[in-house]
C-alpha cells in the first residue's frame, strides 16, 4: 500500500461535546493488484485525525472505492494502520508548521 496524496480539512464540533481538535483526513492510495484491498474503482481512506488531551492519533477510520465514493468492509493490518498514522502526523505537523 501507497499513500499518494491527500486532502484535509478541520472539522468544527457545533455541540462542544468534544475535547480536543479533529481534522478529517482522505488519503489516496495504491494498492498492488494482488493485495485483498484492491479495487478497480481506486481506494481512498478516509481517516479522522484527533489532536486532545490523550496526544494525537488516528481516531477512526473507513475504506472507500475512489470513483464510487462506497464504503468497504475492511480493516487494515497493524503495519497499514501504523502506516497511515505516520503518514497522517507527519503531514499534520509539516501544516501545523507552516500556519505558524
Amino acid at each position: 500500500m501507497k499513500i499518494t496524496g491527500h486532502t484535509v480539512e478541520h472539522l468544527e464540533d457545533p455541540t462542544g461535546i468534544l475535547q480536543g481538535e479533529r481534522y478529517e483526513y482522505l488519503l489516496e492510495v495504491e494498492v498492488p493488484e494482488d493485495d485483498e484491498l484492491h479495487t478497480e474503482n481506486g481506494l481512498l481512506i478516509k481517516a479522522i485525525y484527533a489532536v486532545d488531551e490523550k496526544g494525537a492519533r488516528v481516531a477512526q477510520y473507513y475504506l472507500m472505492e475512489r470513483s464510487t465514493e462506497k464504503y468497504l468492509d475492511f480493516e487494515l493490518e497493524e503495519e497499514e494502520e501504523e502506516l497511515i498514522g505516520t503518514y497522517i502526523a507527519r503531514q499534520h505537523n509539516e501544516e501545523e508548521s507552516e500556519s505558524v
